[in-house]
């Protein structure tokens, strides 16, 4: 069993879906995908609840367009027979989830602090929420899975950590499932104590797709991205920038560290416990190598 991520530019249009697709239909045992929001959608959802806390009107019109982006994906990569169930879907999230936490934002000026912060988490994770509802039903017999039934957080002393359960919750959800692709929500998770929606912070769907890969003990994690691995050098500046075709955990970790935006920092951990390898992919361009990171030998 593989698990296999998908960032927002690699969900972010059409054609770049049609490439998930393809990816995903190629892998010859069981995968589980896991995917962000479309590319820039959540910055659309955070940039809405700023306007809708200012009393700006604007925000619906934002998500007039939000709305009309995914239904134009949908026509685009949904087999037609499953378009209007599709479609159903994900309006509900925007008419009877957003819409109604944005107003509450735009009605309420006087909200604590505390409750803004629970409503902006609820927002921004129906763009992970929407991406996967059209990736689920764009793959024949995919199976959907809500990550915030088994992604756990809880907070202590003022910091969001994971909960311990998050493990057995992951192996309860996926163990001895039989069919061939699942797909869940990268980045969103819940409160393990008040059923709040939280999230991993910006970048953590690679760390999601880290957690279901160590607790099912896969043969590998696949990143999937929209460069070729990790690079010698910055390729927009040094053009004579090759790709590292392997590396160690911690030579990842350390290149990370050091700014390389490849992969999310807090990855590596879980998966570097399990010795489970990661591979880093070109959506748009899957015939490359790639980086493997791995063990030293």
């Amino acid at each position: 069993m593989k698990v296999l991520k998908f960032g927002g530019t690699s969900v972010g249009t059409a054609e770049s879906l049609t490439n998930v697709k393809q990816i995903v239909n190629a892998c010859s045992g069981q995968v589980i995908v896991v995917v962000s929001a479309l590319g820039g959608v959540t910055n659309q959802l955070l940039a809405m609840a700023d306007l809708a806390e200012k009393q700006d009107a604007a925000w619906e019109q934002v998500l007039a367009e939000v709305k009309a982006r995914h239904m134009s994906v949908i026509e685009a990569v949904v087999p037609a027979e499953r378009q209007a169930q599709c479609k159903a879907v994900v309006e509900g999230f925007i008419t009877e989830g957003l819409y109604s936490y944005y107003g509450m934002l735009h009605a309420n000026q006087q909200l604590p602090a505390e409750y803004r912060d629970q409503l902006r988490d609820a927002i921004v994770s129906h763009g992970e929420i929407m991406s996967s509802a059209i990736v689920s039903s764009m793959i024949d017999g995919a199976v959907p899975h809500y990550a915030p039934n088994f992604i756990k957080t809880k907070d202590v002393d003022c910091e969001r950590i994971l909960d311990n359960r998050t493990f057995e919750l992951i192996t309860s959800e996926f163990g001895g499932r039989l069919e061939q692709v699942h797909v869940t929500q990268g980045f969103i998770a819940e409160d393990s104590t008040t059923g709040q929606k939280t999230n991993l912070g910006r970048g953590g769907s690679d760390f999601t797709a880290a957690l279901i890969a160590a607790a099912l003990d896969a043969e590998s994690l696949e990143i999937w991205t929209d460069v070729d691995g990790f690079m010698t050098a910055d390729p927009r500046t040094n053009p004579d920038a090759t790709v590292i075709p392997q590396m160690t955990y911690a030579q990842a970790q350390a290149m990370c560290e050091a700014g390389a935006k490849v992969i999310y920092t807090p990855t590596l951990g879980p998966v570097a416990v399990k010795h489970i390898p990661v591979w880093v992919k070109n959506t748009f361009n899957p015939s490359a190598p790639g980086t493997v990171i791995l063990d030293p030998k």
